[in-house]
């Protein structure tokens, strides 16, 4: 079957596209198929075959990293997320591989995402391996690979789409940020807590124990593949 137009101008370098993503590293950007024309069918194959995971911003296939530390702080966030969201019964908690379509053509992954009831008629999760779905709550823990650039142009994404909270969480500066808005970041350091606000009312994570089982920031760390 044909491919669509490309979503990228025709005469755009390699150079071009990863200045478009915020000048992440080119082989973040898969090339089959060619950058502006991949599709959902695309991103569900790749995921499914092989050992990475990619989103789709723009039919453009780029691969989520994520190192095994943030992966222990990603998981440790959802174990508590998940825990919580469960005692009060408010909705589901999905882990780093959960696909959903913001948007038509725009697939993101959360590390980790927290949907509630609200957006789930009848208390059902969606069958569909991309839902069109945008989490209430969305957490990234930043990797080496991830470029402010990208994080912020993924930041608009999720409060476009209708994300209520975001938590951007560095493993690395022993830090995160809240943001309610997507120009309203507030940085939190290690003496400070993760809190739910509106979102999840009474919920509240130390980042202290968060990291606890990690040593001291500082040290630099190459971004892996995500695990499929």
């Amino acid at each position: 079957m044909a491919r669509s137009k490309s979503l990228l101008p025709k005469n755009w370098s390699m150079g071009d596209v990863l200045k478009h993503f915020g000048g992440i590293a080119p082989e973040r950007i898969r090339i089959d198929p060619a950058p502006g024309r991949a599709t959902e069918r695309d991103v569900i194959h790749l995921n499914d075959h092989e050992d990475r995971l990619y989103e789709l911003v723009d039919g453009v296939l780029v691969e989520k990293v994520m190192g095994l530390p943030e992966s222990i702080v990603a998981s440790t966030v959802g174990r508590f997320l998940g825990n919580f969201v469960e005692e009060h019964d408010l909705g589901v908690v999905a882990g780093p591989d959960g696909t959903m379509r913001l948007m038509p053509g725009l697939v993101r992954i959360p590390d980790v995402a927290f949907i509630s009831w609200d957006r789930l008629p009848g208390k059902t999760v969606p069958d569909e391996a991309i839902p069109d779905l945008a989490p209430d709550l969305a957490v990234e823990v930043l990797s080496e690979g991830n470029t402010k650039e990208e994080m912020d142009r993924k930041l608009k994404d999720y409060f476009f789409a209708g994300v209520r909270l975001v938590w951007y969480i560095d493993l690395k500066k022993r830090t995160a940020k809240i943001y309610p808005a997507p120009d309203q970041g507030l940085m939190l350091t290690e003496g400070q807590a993760l809190e739910g606000g509106d979102v999840l009312p009474g919920f509240r994570l130390p980042l202290r124990q968060l990291f606890a089982k990690h040593g001291p920031g500082g040290r630099k760390r190459n971004g892996r593949r995500k695990p499929s």
